[in-house]
C-alpha cells in the first residue's frame, strides 16, 4: 500500500468516528413553563447614557458612545463598576484618565478629563451598567446534560439596543405578583418578586436564540416530552405553558397560523385563542418569552416575540434551534 492510500484510509476512518454536525441533545426533555429571575454580568462596563457636569457633556464630548464597553482603565483590566471607580481614583493623572473601550468589535482608546461638581466630587459624565436583571420563562432542561434553555431570544441592553456579552450570570426563583395588560400601543408584562437565595442554574451564553447554561437545582425527570422537529409542526391547534399567578404553570390554547423555516427566531406565527389568557393579559406579554409551545404532546418551540398593535398574535422559535445552540 502506498503512502497516499494510507492517508485516504486514515481520513475515511476519521470521518466514521468523528461525524460532522452531530448534536448530543436528548430526544426527550424536561419541559419548563415556570418563571425565572435572570441576572447577567457583562464582560466590561457598558456605557448606557450621558449626563452634564457643570453644564458640559464631558463623556460624550470626549468620544464615548452609547453601547461602548469599557474594558480597561489606564491600561488595567476592570471587572465591575466598583473596580472601575477604584482604578480611576488611583490612576488619574492631572484629572485625566485613559479608557479602553470595545466598539463594533474593535478596541479604542479614549482620554477623559474628569470635572469636579459643585460638591467637589470628580464626575465622568457617563451613565454605566455592569449587570442586568429581569424576568423570563424557562423553556427546557436536558435531563442528561442538565443544559437549560430559556427566553428564545437574546438579552439586550435597553438604551443601546445591543446584545449583552455575558461574563457570567444566574437564573433564580421568581414569583408572579401581577399582570400589566397589553394595550393597542404597548406590550404588557408580568410583574414579579425575586428570591435570589434560591438559584436554579448558571448562565454561560446569551445568543440570538436564547440564554443557556447549567441547571443545578433539583427537577422532575418524569415531566418529559418528546422533541418535535420542524417537519412535525402543523397549522392549527397547539398550546403554551406559562405562569400568570404565583408559580402556577398553566396550559393555554393557541392556533398556529404560519411556519417559517427561513427566520432565525420567528419560526412560528401563532394567535392566542384561550379566553382565560386573553382576559388576563390581552395578548402576548413581556416575561412570557421562553414559554414552551406544545403540539401533539411534543415540545415544538418557545414563545419569543409579541406583535405590537396585534396583541393576540406572537412568534415562536423552533425548539430544535434552541437545543442545537445549547449544545454549542
Amino acid at each position: 500500500m502506498n503512502f497516499k492510500n494510507k492517508l485516504q484510509k486514515i481520513f475515511f476512518f476519521l470521518l466514521i468516528i468523528m461525524p460532522f454536525n452531530v448534536f448530543a441533545y436528548s430526544d426527550y426533555v424536561v419541559v419548563g413553563g415556570n418563571n425565572i429571575g435572570i441576572e447577567v454580568n457583562s464582560k466590561g462596563i457598558m456605557v448606557v447614557g450621558f449626563y452634564e457636569v457643570n453644564g458640559k457633556s464631558i463623556g460624550k464630548d470626549s468620544g464615548f458612545r452609547i453601547g461602548d464597553t469599557i474594558i480597561e482603565v489606564a491600561g488595567e483590566e476592570i471587572s465591575s463598576i466598583d473596580d472601575m471607580v477604584s482604578k480611576i481614583d488611583s490612576k488619574m493623572n492631572n484629572n485625566t484618565v485613559e479608557f479602553t473601550v470595545v466598539r463594533d468589535g474593535l478596541e479604542k482608546k479614549i482620554n477623559l478629563q474628569l470635572i469636579k461638581d459643585s460638591n467637589n466630587v470628580y464626575k465622568t459624565g457617563l451613565y454605566v451598567k455592569d449587570q442586568i436583571t429581569g424576568i423570563g420563562t424557562l423553556t427546557y432542561i436536558d435531563p442528561e446534560t442538565k443544559i437549560f434553555g430559556a427566553l428564545g431570544h437574546e438579552i439586550i441592553e435597553a438604551n443601546s439596543n445591543l446584545k449583552i456579552e455575558v461574563k457570567d450570570g444566574k437564573i433564580f426563583k421568581a414569583k408572579i405578583t401581577g399582570i400589566t395588560k397589553s394595550t393597542d400601543r404597548t406590550t404588557g408584562e408580568k410583574n414579579a418578586s425575586f428570591d435570589e437565595s434560591i438559584t436554579y442554574g448558571t448562565i454561560t451564553e446569551n445568543t440570538t436564540s436564547g440564554i443557556y447554561g447549567k441547571y443545578n437545582y433539583e427537577f422532575d425527570k418524569s415531566n418529559l416530552k418528546k422533541v418535535g422537529n420542524p417537519s412535525d409542526i402543523k397549522l392549527g391547534k397547539a398550546s403554551i405553558l406559562t405562569v400568570l399567578d404565583d408559580n402556577n404553570i398553566e396550559e393555554y390554547s393557541i392556533n398556529i397560523l404560519k411556519i417559517n423555516e427561513d427566520s432565525l427566531t420567528k419560526n412560528i406565527l401563532f394567535e392566542i385563542t384561550d379566553p382565560t389568557l386573553k382576559d388576563k393579559t390581552n395578548g402576548v406579554i413581556k416575561g412570557m418569552s421562553g414559554s414552551p409551545i406544545i403540539q401533539n404532546d411534543k415540545i415544538i418551540g418557545a414563545v419569543t416575540h409579541a406583535i405590537v398593535n396585534d396583541n393576540a398574535k406572537g412568534y415562536g422559535i423552533f425548539i430544535t434551534t434552541m437545543l442545537k445552540e445549547g449544545e454549542n
